[in-house]
């Protein structure tokens, strides 16, 4: 079956584990949509908005498009994981794409974080999770999992919301 796995929430959540994980579990593509705001230098913030442009966002989207599409057309799942904390980037998204997305909003304290941006190789630092935690704890959309539960049983209930979703 094509969909899109969407996986969102703030810095040092755990999105990029989770979908590493589910990566390979449901043998799927794994894009992260800020290594693509990153390589195509569009990971400037605009000191008027305090954050990323939505407009970058949909620029990073046009990108990778093509390439999603094309893995959906030959039924092979696309993860996708970012902060996305632009509503109307992710509606752009999906307006986009004549297939399914579900959307995963992972949830945890602020303080956990930060503890785990700290331990990361390349920590962007409290004020940045600080800063995106805000920004992302704006709206949720799909389905919200507490990220401070055990890997697997994320992993698990991700399982379950895709079986039950397409």
């Amino acid at each position: 079956m094509s969909y899109l796995l969407i996986l969102r929430g703030p810095l040092g959540v755990g999105k990029t584990t989770i979908a590493r994980q589910l990566q390979q579990t449901i043998k799927a593509d794994y894009i992260s949509i800020d290594e693509i705001l990153a390589a195509n230098a569009l990971d400037h913030m605009d000191p008027n908005e305090g954050c990323i442009p939505e407009a970058n966002f949909r620029q990073a989207i046009n990108l990778i498009l093509p390439d999603i599409n094309q893995n959906l057309q030959h039924h092979q799942p696309v993860i996708l994981d970012g902060c996305f904390y632009h509503l109307e980037a992710i509606a752009y998204l999906q307006k986009s794409l004549p297939f399914p997305s579900i959307i995963v909003t992972l949830q945890a304290p602020l303080a956990t974080c930060i503890a785990r941006d700290k331990e990361r190789q390349k920590s962007f630092g409290p004020d940045a999770a600080k800063a995106v935690y805000k920004l992302v704890s704006r709206f949720t959309i799909g389905k919200t999992i507490d990220a401070t539960k055990p890997q697997k049983e994320i992993v698990n209930d991700i399982l379950a919301l895709l079986t039950t979703s397409i």
